[in-house]
């Protein structure tokens, strides 16, 4: 019998050893990985930006909330793009928002519209961090390297503005009603049984200057005679909603 030829055999896993080394070995160069950042974050501040400022504060006007989602933001996009590099990984980066999510807003009262826009810019800031805009060329004898895609960069811009496309047409209300809603403290607790709920919409809407599409009757206080009302209106064209028609003490109301 022919012996096996074991110094042919490691020659062959040494040639294979060597072929993947030369494939992994390929790494981004300085300029490269400082222009990625620099794409991640510019292109994601400025959706955020547009986001922000063009929808959420033109209707709002809450500066403080203005801040927090940029910051936010910027902040959790850098995270997302050092930590996807990382042994860490994407998982421990995103329980850590999830965490400060947990211990910021669980003690305060967040609007759901303020919710909304925080939940879009952390998809955004996941989507812009992650997405891969740069792709390995190059065979293995060829000196294989980095470069940046074109079409993954497409790709990426085009996923931000259907998110910038989708909030632009239902914040414009295109095809939903524009309706806001009030909470009313009422003092004739005497008109919210339902064989007088005509008199009571009547007195509301003459009180408070609204047509009324439909009302709620929340706690009732017979020692003090009065009871909550959350009242459901019609907007009129470019009338906005103010979040101060949802507070009830003066606590909870933030200036902005």
């Amino acid at each position: 019998m022919t012996q096996p030829d074991i110094l042919g055999d490691y020659n062959i896993a040494d040639e294979e050893i060597f072929d993947v080394q030369a494939i992994t070995d390929a790494m981004m160069t300085t300029g490269q990985s400082l222009a990625e950042l620099g794409i991640r974050f510019l292109l994601n501040l400025a959706v955020c930006w547009i986001l922000v400022h063009f929808f959420y504060y033109r209707k709002s006007r809450r500066r403080d909330y203005y801040f927090t989602f940029l910051v936010f933001s910027s902040a959790m996009v850098l995270l997302l793009y050092m930590m996807g590099n990382a042994e860490v990984g994407v998982g421990l980066t995103l329980g850590l928002f999830a965490i400060f999510g947990v211990i910021r807003y669980r003690t305060e009262t967040v609007p759901i519209r303020e919710m909304t826009y925080l939940f879009v810019i952390i998809a955004l800031a996941a989507l812009n961090g992650l997405s891969p805009i740069y792709h390995l060329v190059g065979a293995v004898s060829d000196n294989p390297h980095y470069a940046l895609s074109g079409g993954a960069v497409g790709v990426t811009v085009l996923a931000n503005l259907l998110v910038v496309g989708l909030i632009w047409v239902l914040e414009g209300g295109r095809f939903l009603s524009r309706t806001a809603t009030k909470l009313v403290l009422y003092d004739r607790i005497e008109l919210i049984v339902p064989e007088r709920r005509a008199e009571l919409i009547s007195d509301l809407e003459r009180r408070l200057g609204l047509k009324i599409d439909s009302l709620e009757i929340g706690h009732v206080d017979f020692l003090k005679d009065a009871a909550f009302i959350k009242v459901s209106y019609t907007l009129e064209k470019g009338q906005t909603a103010p979040s101060i028609d949802q507070l009830t003490r003066a606590r909870d109301y933030v200036e902005s």
